[in-house]
Parts: C-alpha cells; sequence; structure tokens
C-alpha cells in the first residue's frame, strides 16, 4: 500500500506503530470534545455502559470514573486500538470493572436490550453501513436507554466550506450527515426524543436518542 494510502487508513483502522501515534494523538485531541457530548447525557451510576469504537480508551476511562458501580465494555474493530484500550484501562480491566473486546459494530456481541447507555466518539462515519449499523446499536440499547453520538466533523458544519468538508471525506472514507440526516438516522432506528446539539463556534456536534420504555 503506498505510504499516503497507509496514513488515510489509520484514521478508520490504525495499525502498527503509526496507529499506536494515531490513537496516543486521538485520546488527546478528542478528550474535551467527549466531554462536552457526554455533558448532554445521564451517565449511570449503576448499570451497564458500550462505548463502540473504543480506539486509545480514553473514553472508556471517562465512563468507568463516571459510572462506578456500573459494567463498562468497549468494543473496536482495530488490533491496535484493542491492544492501547487494554493498557489505558489496566486497572479497571483486572478488577472487571471494564470489559474489552474485538467487535464491529454490524455484529454487537452482546444479547438485545443489554445496555443503559451508549457511546461512539469520532467513529459512527467509518461503520460499514450505516443504516443497518445504528439499528444493530438500537437492538444491544434497553428500553429507556440513551445512545449518543459524538464528532467534531459533519456536512453543513458552519467552520469550513462544504468542498473542504468533502475533500477530507472524501480523502479518509467517511460517511458525513447533515445536523438533520442525523436526526433522521436515529429516528429510522427506532429512537425517541431525538436531540441534536452543534457547537458552531467551531463546529462539534452529537445527537442522542432513547429507545422507547
Amino acid at each position: 500500500m503506498p505510504p499516503q494510502n497507509r496514513l488515510v487508513a489509520q484514521f478508520s483502522k490504525p495499525t502498527g506503530p503509526m496507529g499506536r501515534f494515531f490513537l496516543w494523538r486521538m485520546n488527546w485531541h478528542h478528550s474535551r470534545l467527549t466531554d462536552w457530548g457526554l455533558s448532554h447525557v445521564s451517565i449511570p451510576a449503576a448499570g451497564a455502559v458500550l462505548d463502540i469504537g473504543c480506539g486509545g480508551g480514553r473514553t472508556l476511562r471517562k465512563l468507568a470514573a463516571a459510572a462506578p458501580n456500573a459494567h463498562i465494555d468497549g468494543v473496536d474493530h482495530a488490533d491496535a486500538s484493542i491492544a492501547a484500550s487494554r493498557k489505558a484501562n489496566a486497572t479497571d480491566l483486572q478488577r472487571g470493572h471494564v470489559t474489552i473486546q474485538q467487535a464491529s459494530v454490524s455484529a454487537l456481541p452482546f444479547p438485545a436490550d443489554t445496555f443503559d447507555l451508549i457511546t461512539a466518539v469520532e467513529t459512527h462515519f467509518f461503520w460499514p453501513n450505516l443504516d443497518s449499523d445504528i439499528r444493530e446499536v438500537f437492538r444491544v440499547l434497553k428500553p429507556g436507554g440513551t445512545v449518543i453520538l459524538i464528532a467534531e466533523l459533519y456536512k453543513g458544519t458552519p467552520v469550513a466550506s462544504p468542498e473542504k468538508v468533502d475533500r477530507a471525506a472524501t480523502a479518509i472514507g467517511m460517511n458525513l450527515l447533515t445536523a438533520e440526516g442525523h436526526r433522521a438516522l436515529l429516528a429510522d432506528a427506532g429512537c425517541i426524543d431525538v436531540q441534536v446539539i452543534e457547537k458552531r463556534d467551531i463546529g462539534w456536534i452529537c445527537i442522542f436518542g432513547k429507545k422507547p420504555a
């Protein structure tokens, strides 16, 4: 694979030394974005929480700290991400507070109606089939539970020209939606009370909804 293609591939599936650097960089770069997104939902103190595309493991650490009596699961499809997440959460893994496994969002290894909260930070635009994958997420969400998608780039972001956003998305292989496209994505999957929040000064977005009780 040409060097440029290997670099682009790191965004969706980190591998090797370059992938480890990307995961470290994403942990640092996405921390504030994650805090902002999670501030809009209630993290259950007990129950079950899932982070999809757990990457370098920083979101899992935040969730574990905020939910001391919940069980936190993390999944990712990349070997390097699983290794990085396990290293970042070694203590919570050892005591059984966190579990991390390799899996695809297209076939989550959990029974239906399992999780009180499901998070996905900077990952849903890389999912293989966004419409069917969000329905798979909805399947494992408990009735009354919440799913939240958090991202720093979306179609129609006010901080970049549409041409620049489209070029970036095409180069990296991202499937970007507009704010209303995100709302429809969750609503069509079966979510209710769907909310879309934009931080328009820097182009962040989070979308969340509930599974009907």
